[in-house]
């Protein structure tokens, strides 16, 4: 059984939960396979005009790449190579993603809400950038368009927690309601969005792409992750109960 569920909500509009509750939906090499392979499916549906990134659990979205994974040195190239691969196939989204942030959105979960265009914050929110704590360069290429420099380089530097209030306050996310109503919440926001002329909000999103620059700035993000696997200290590969990034 796969750690992704895929539901049709309604035409148009596609939702991805993650669902690997007992580990607080940690990106290990299966679901970032199932992650890349459904976003390559999707970016080529001619109806999708929303997809939504969702949880099974509102205990997390996702609480980052799990390092308690046991994999051999090939096993973890192969991993980070996926997980820059779900990060490029999210900037490239011909359609607007929202993601719904419910509690634990720490490093490879706090990519993945950075990525999407928009986002709704339940109460129960603790967003973190894990990548200082354990040196991976991973952050900046998509935290500090949304936030400014200053904004951006506080909290990947200091790896903090930041809550639902704060969020709203800094612009990073667009709404805040009880954790248990946040996919509702998405969805309706995407019901809102969908419901737009699809070609005039397709030449809109690769606007903006172009405008920010950030193809760029994640392929070469994404190259320094692969380097730091490949050569460098690299994300942990074993049994460390309770840890990701």
């Amino acid at each position: 059984m796969g750690s992704l569920q895929e539901v049709a909500v309604e035409p148009g509009i596609a939702l991805l939960r993650l669902d690997r509750p007992e580990r607080r939906n940690a990106l290990d090499s299966g679901l970032l396979i199932e992650l890349v392979d459904a976003l390559e499916r999707l970016s080529i549906d001619d109806e999708l005009r929303v997809l939504v990134f969702s949880t099974t659990s509102t205990r997390a979205l996702c609480s980052g790449v799990d390092i308690t994974e046991e994999l051999d040195h090939a096993g973890g190239v192969a991993r980070m190579k996926s997980f820059s691969q779900f990060l490029a196939a999210l900037e490239a989204f011909p359609v607007p993603t929202i993601a719904v942030c419910v509690g634990n959105c720490v490093g490879g979960g706090a990519e993945l809400v950075a990525g999407c265009d928009l986002r709704i914050a339940g109460d129960n929110l603790k967003l973190a950038w894990a990548g200082a704590r354990l040196g991976v360069p991973v952050g900046p290429a998509r935290l500090t368009p949304l936030v400014g420099v200053a904004r951006a380089k506080e909290l990947i530097f200091t790896g903090r927690i930041v809550g639902a209030e704060e969020a709203a306050a800094i612009g990073l996310v667009h709404d805040t309601v009880p954790a248990e109503e946040a996919e509702g919440a998405a969805l309706r926001l995407a019901r809102h969005v969908a419901a737009h002329a699809p070609e005039g909000v397709a030449i809109l999103k690769a606007a903006f792409r172009e405008l920010d620059g950030a193809q760029g700035r994640v392929a070469h993000e994404n190259e320094l992750l692969e380097v730091f696997q490949r050569k460098g200290a690299g994300l942990p590969q074993g049994p460390r109960p309770g840890r990701s990034a």
